[in-house]
């Protein structure tokens, strides 16, 4: 069995970052979230005071446990206070430059047993432990988006992860209460390499018009019962995300069923991000969301 984790680093202030310091707070973590930025920590854990509000405003969790779960989080743009904690999940851009970076940096202030993991949603975690001191303790937690809301992480070890590393990841996945399922180290893991080019293939019926954006929507959500339609989920993912997922599927498996479709790449270069930049394949901008062809 791995040995216990106590405190967590969390690195990252954005949406992943945020949702994965709240759920380890509640679940009795002592956690540490770096940014560079002071007002993404600000805005970050602001947010999580929220959602918290809210869910003891539905009764879902008591007025004490709220307070007790923000005392546990702590926000720091000093990479320093991330050394006593037991292990660090990066949370960054999914922009395999910028994490290495980061390893860099957190490398030399950890202690030698910390152990390191990312949240990537489909880059190699064994190249990316090839670019630590730490190979055999670092690997991939990959939470989905909503984090307090979605059931499951992916745990995916790299060539060189230890057993005790991937017992620790394991049971602290659990301790939060979520569902695991172990994903090989290949390009997009399980979830994403199934529901990305469902997304792309939605995109390309878009491009060659076979429907509009809410025929499509409309189609998947009442005809295979999904919550959201495929355009509608993008938006919510973010065009960005989303094209850099399809790049790494069709680079890592030089397959061309993997072409990201041009209309995606068309938005991304227009800025047309979806919900967070306020237009993709929807408009945000108004009282409700207006399609955007």
């Amino acid at each position: 069995m791995g040995t216990a984790i106590k405190s967590l680093g969390v690195v990252g202030a954005g949406q992943m970052g945020c949702g994965i310091v709240q759920v380890s707070a509640l679940a009795g973590y002592k956690v540490t979230v770096y940014d560079l930025s002071k007002e993404r920590i600000e805005a970050g854990l602001a947010t999580v005071n929220g959602n918290l509000a809210r869910q003891v405003n539905n009764g879902k969790l008591s007025e004490e446990d709220r307070k007790a779960a923000m005392t546990r989080i702590s926000g720091t743009t000093d990479i320093n206070d991330l050394a006593p904690t037991d292990m660090v999940i990066e949370a960054a851009t999914e922009d395999e430059t910028v994490k290495r970076k980061i390893f860099a940096q957190i490398c030399p202030v950890l202690k030698p047993e910390a152990l390191l993991a990312t949240n990537t949603s489909s880059l190699s975690i064994t190249r990316l432990a090839a670019a630590t001191d730490r190979p055999e303790r670092f690997m991939g937690i990959h939470f989905m988006n909503p984090v307090p809301v979605m059931k499951l992480v992916e745990l995916v070890r790299g060539i060189a992860t230890d057993e005790t590393t991937f017992a620790t990841a394991k049971a602290f996945a659990q301790s939060l209460d979520k569902t695991i399922t172990v994903a090989e180290d290949f390009p997009a893991f399980i979830v994403n390499r199934i529901l990305l080019p469902m997304i792309n293939e939605a995109i390309y019926t878009l491009y060659e018009g076979v429907g509009s954006v809410e025929a499509i929507d409309t189609a998947m959500r009442l005809g295979a019962n999904h919550p959201m339609g495929p355009l509608q989920l993008a938006d919510f993912i973010g065009l960005d995300t989303c094209l850099s997922i399809m790049q790494v599927l069709h680079d890592g498996l030089a397959d061309s069923k993997y072409r990201p479709c041009p209309l995606l790449v068309k938005y991304v270069e227009a800025g047309w991000l979806g919900r967070k930049s306020g237009r993709g394949f929807y408009d945000y901008r108004g009282e409700t969301p207006v399609p955007t062809r």
